[in-house]
């Protein structure tokens, strides 16, 4: 990847990689519910441990039974291993209609021995293309690592074992809807997309391989639930309004670490996608 490590980097890499969510687990039985693929999604061990698997007739996804608006969501994951080409392990929040809000995760499989590349994006009242692409500094299909999002109504993060990187800010000021008024519901799914996932959709998914099979575990919300009512101009919970300590000094460094080293696509700065000029919120000076 030419990522131009030193030592420092290096000693980061190892140290952060074991950084992973304490808060209690959740019950796949209790929080979720297996939405299609039938027996293709499992789970295990008294709900805590989720399976989907893909074939070459069908996916599979489950979706939370609960709706939230603004928290904090923690999902471990163990990404399909080895020859992964085609498919797409999505995880992600959103609403519903064609209007919706939503928040992405999707891991983009590869064939053996390279990076899978996550991509990530958000929608507003149905409108998307705000993709920001990483590869990662680790293996993710060797053990469970934790990807979270943070949702309030200051901003969105995408958290890797507790490292941002990436931040969405409200910039509803300059005229950029934000998600803050549709609650969303949680959604995972494993898929094939093997007509762009991997490298344009040059690489097709490889058959002989399936099933391909991604794990869950210990998912957390520390979210709102009975606020699904409410929009963003009546809540006023100050936990959730307040956004001090969702990015402390350390955080920033290594939220422009990731970024540094690991985005490998922005689409702030495509300036052919956009030759009438980036969109509006990538014009904003970042306070991160």
């Amino acid at each position: 990847m030419g990522l131009g490590f030193n030592k420092f980097s290096l000693v980061l890499v190892l140290s952060l990689s074991m950084v992973v969510g304490s808060s209690s687990a959740g019950n796949f039985h209790q929080d979720f519910d297996i939405t299609w693929g039938g027996n293709r999604a499992k789970v295990f061990n008294r709900g805590q441990l989720l399976s989907l698997s893909l074939d070459q007739v069908s996916g599979s996804g489950f979706q939370s039974k609960q709706e939230y608006l603004f928290g904090r969501i923690d999902m471990q994951l163990k990404l399909v291993a080895g020859n992964s080409a085609g498919t797409v392990t999505a995880y992600y929040l959103s609403s519903q209609g064609p209007t919706h809000d939503e928040i992405d995760f999707e891991f983009l499989g590869n064939v053996s021995g390279d990076p899978y590349v996550l991509h990530t994006n958000v929608f507003t009242q149905g409108k998307g293309n705000r993709e920001q692409q990483f590869y990662l500094w680790f293996d993710p299909t060797r053990n469970f690592h934790t990807y979270s999002i943070i949702w309030k109504p200051q901003h969105i993060i995408f958290l890797v074992d507790n490292i941002p990187l990436r931040v969405f800010k409200n910039a509803e000021a300059i005229g950029v809807p934000f998600p803050n008024n549709q609650p969303m519901r949680i959604y995972s799914s494993l898929w094939n997309a093997d007509d762009w996932a991997t490298r344009g959709g040059l690489v097709k998914t490889d058959w002989t391989k399936a099933p391909f099979t991604a794990y869950y575990r210990n998912f957390n919300a520390v979210a709102c639930t009975s606020c699904a009512s409410k929009s963003a101009s009546s809540f006023s919970d100050a936990a959730w309004q307040s956004s001090e300590n969702d990015l402390d000094a350390t955080s920033r460094r290594r939220l422009r670490w990731v970024q540094k080293y690991f985005m490998i696509y922005n689409y702030c700065t495509d300036l052919k996608r956009f030759p009438q000029g980036v969109p509006s919120e990538c014009k904003q000076r970042s306070r991160f």
